[in-house]
């Protein structure tokens, strides 16, 4: 079975990137969070796809940053226009081939680990109808995916952006097929959200060069020790 993953990106100077955060640190400190943790993201899915086959790709939500250099190291679809359950389930559509499966995936958490991937391609990777999901701790979700074809109904169904919208999530999407969790993890949003994920990051057992190369220059710009203040 094929499948495809896409993280899901904003164009820093095209987009408000990480608005939260540049209240506390600034634009600059946000914009340059969000580009390095898309990395570190990238990283973990091409190590991933290339255990588990299946091809990384941005997500990107300007159509106009397709063609430019931020995002040209994977290839690229379009999110569209709308809320973010119609970008998705854009998204999703433009990347599950018939008897394929699609993951989508946020650059929000860099901390994730390889193996939570490969877990989930191998678990999509099934003729039975399956779903599966990482939830994070503010009670959204760092993961989604699919090996079935899923009404745009379901998508629209939840309200994002809220302390249940994982749990309405999945009861949006469960009659349409079995479920896997995954890990809990960190979602970087908030202030608070930066120290979780420094310490998530340095418990990782076999980080990649990009996920290390985050944690020192988070450590180093003062992300990590305005968090604990």
């Amino acid at each position: 079975m094929s499948g495809g993953l896409a993280i899901f990106v904003k164009t820093p100077g095209q987009s408000p990137v990480k608005t939260r955060l540049a209240q506390h640190f600034g634009r600059l400190k946000a914009e340059a969070f969000h580009l390095a943790a898309a990395e570190a993201v990238a990283s973990v899915a091409v190590r991933a796809g290339q255990a588990a086959g299946f091809t990384a790709h941005w997500a990107v939500a300007e159509r106009e940053a397709m063609a430019g250099n931020a995002w040209k190291d994977l290839p690229c679809l379009f999110q569209g226009p709308g809320t973010l359950g119609e970008r998705m389930d854009a998204v999703y559509r433009q990347l599950r081939r018939p008897g394929g499966f699609a993951l989508l995936v946020g650059a929000d958490a860099p901390q994730l680990r390889e193996e939570c991937l490969t877990q989930a391609a191998r678990w999509l990777d099934s003729a039975e109808p399956r779903l599966v999901i990482g939830r994070a701790r503010d009670g959204g979700f760092w993961l989604f995916g699919g090996n079935v074809s899923l009404p745009p109904e379901a998508w629209l169904q939840p309200s994002y952006s809220e302390a249940t919208t994982a749990h309405e999530f999945a009861q949006a999407m469960s009659p349409y097929g079995q479920w896997l969790e995954l890990d809990l993890l960190c979602d970087v949003d908030r202030v608070e959200d930066i120290a979780v994920a420094c310490g998530e990051l340095q418990a990782l057992p076999s980080p990649t060069l990009e996920q290390q190369r985050l944690l020192e220059w988070m450590q180093d710009a003062g992300l990590g020790a305005g968090a604990s203040a």
